[in-house]
């Protein structure tokens, strides 16, 4: 059993032992704990962002370069640092199958890699004058300490997304991890170590300490990413202290199966789509909008490709782990059991599977004859379950794919041009996919439309989320201008017996 040296906050260059209340993390798929650590105290959080607030005074007076350098011996820390550890404890705390895990940090370095070059653009803008011998352009700063409130499902990733272009913008970090993900993620706090100290911390603990944070004056900016509610009280508290907020609340995203699809890699990737990491992703596919033309044949196709998964622990050799805690798992029993009350047929799954009784596993799940009645098909399930609903042309599944209150991904698969390029124009979502779901970039704009969020991670609109505009304007020659006060005398005439500026 895993039992990390008691971590509690991070404050380099050393772990540093909190007084806060203990709290016990216990492996999803057998039960067991696997470590525990401490909530931070208001003292403690204090202590963390006076240190965050005195480092971000000089790590925002250094040139661009100096910062992408240290955030390149980031990525390079990220690099060369054994990860099992930290993928393991991943795997441990939430269930998520290791090769999937040590994927995620893999991925992290790049992040900071685009983010340090990004800022090293300024993409201010030199504007045309609208004064002769005036210099006037626009700059950017940096807002002061971010916090980072993170989700349980990619905790070390989304983290980096975020962290990467607030300390690119010259701001300190403040991150408060999911509970079900702190150990993992104060197992990564070690790549940091080219920080200047104090800049960035770790905080484990409840909604308390993410409230606390947002409420601080020491802190100036905040990144959110999961439910829907949890996402609007986030906003509604950054909004009443005025920070920025980039939030990211998850989503019910539809997928279309049209007329032209290909359906052997149609049916492929549906599988990843619905039930990649039990479907506990913000882009997952939950509502399927397939045509009658090809209904039949894809949902034999689909129901082929995910018997081929394998339930279990997410050390095994499996692709479906466990649901994240029991009420995860009590969540998507609750929707499935009402969409066979409402008339839909299980094709596959649909119940706790037997060679797993202890944990909370769910069996890949395919329900066909969903309607928009049912409520999987207006709640974000966040678990491996795929709604399939019939409909009778590509028209009919533009219209019931945006008759919904998230709009955050909507994949497509088809070989018409056509209807790829109307996909993009008339999806409401903030990020559409055709032929390949759930793909990101660096270097594009991730983040949703409707209450799927407010903002974006990633691209130039990430890095922008964490530092402000300031419009210059500069006269080189300092002269009296002939709009100034007072007016001269030949500003004012008389016309019809009024007067006139």
């Amino acid at each position: 059993m895993f039992n990390p040296a008691e971590p509690v906050f991070y404050r380099h260059p050393d772990y540093i032992q909190a007084a806060g209340a203990r709290h016990t993390v216990n492996n999803p798929a057998t039960l067991a704990p696997e470590g525990e650590f401490a909530e931070t105290t208001v003292a403690e959080l204090d202590a963390v962002l006076q240190a965050a607030n005195a480092a971000q005074a000089k790590w925002k007076r250094l040139d661009a370069k100096s910062r992408a350098t240290t955030l390149h011996r980031i990525a390079n820390k990220i690099e060369a640092t054994d990860m099992r550890r930290c993928a393991e404890l991943m795997s441990r705390e939430m269930g998520k199958p290791y090769p999937e895990a040590i994927g995620e940090v893999a991925n992290c370095a790049g992040a900071f890699r685009y983010f340090a070059e990004m800022a090293r653009d300024e993409a201010g803008k030199v504007a045309g004058t609208t004064q002769a011998g005036s210099f006037q352009h626009v700059r950017y700063e940096a807002l002061g300490v971010s916090v980072h409130i993170m989700p349980f499902n990619f905790p070390i990733l989304l983290m980096c997304w975020t962290v990467a272009a607030s300390l690119a913008a010259g701001n300190g970090c403040i991150i408060k991890p999911a509970l079900a993900t702190t150990l993992s993620t104060l197992e990564f706090m070690q790549v940091f170590e080219a920080l200047p100290e104090g800049l960035i911390a770790c905080v484990p603990g409840g909604a308390e300490v993410g409230q606390y944070l947002i409420a601080s004056p020491l802190t100036h900016a905040v990144a959110f990413t999961g439910s829907v509610a949890a996402g609007k009280a986030v906003a509604m508290a950054a909004a009443g202290q005025m920070k920025p907020a980039v939030i990211e609340a998850g989503g019910s995203d539809p997928m279309i199966v049209t007329a032209h699809a290909p359906l052997d890699v149609a049916a492929a990737g549906a599988v990843t789509a619905a039930f990649h990491m039990s479907g506990q992703v913000c882009t997952s596919a939950e509502r399927f909008f397939v045509v009658d033309s090809v209904h039949d044949a894809f949902i034999e196709k689909f129901v082929f490709e995910a018997k081929r998964l394998r339930i279990g622990n997410g050390l095994t050799r499996a692709e479906i782990g466990p649901l994240v805690s029991e009420a995860a798992r009590a969540k998507v029993i609750r929707l499935v059991e009402d969409a066979i009350a409402k008339g839909a047929t299980v094709a596959l799954g649909g119940k706790i599977p037997e060679s797993e009784p202890v944990g909370w596993f769910y069996e890949p799940t395919i329900l066909t004859g969903c309607t928009p009645d049912m409520e999987i098909m207006r709640e974000e399930c966040f678990g491996p379950v795929a709604a399939v609903g019939r409909v009778a042309d590509f028209d009919e599944a533009i219209r019931l794919a945006n008759d919904s209150p998230f709009g955050l991904g909507a994949s497509v698969f088809t070989t018409s041009l056509e209807e790829a390029m109307r996909a993009a124009d008339e999806l409401e979502a903030g990020m559409v996919w055709v032929n390949n779901p759930l793909i990101d970039n660096d270097a594009l704009p991730f983040g949703g439309w409707k209450s799927s969020g407010i903002g974006r991670e990633l691209g130039r609109q990430g890095l922008d989320a964490f530092r402000r505009s300031k419009m210059v304007i500069i006269d080189h020659k300092p002269v009296i201008q002939d709009w100034w006060y007072p007016y001269s005398d030949s500003w004012f005439y008389e016309e019809g017996g009024r007067k006139h500026v």
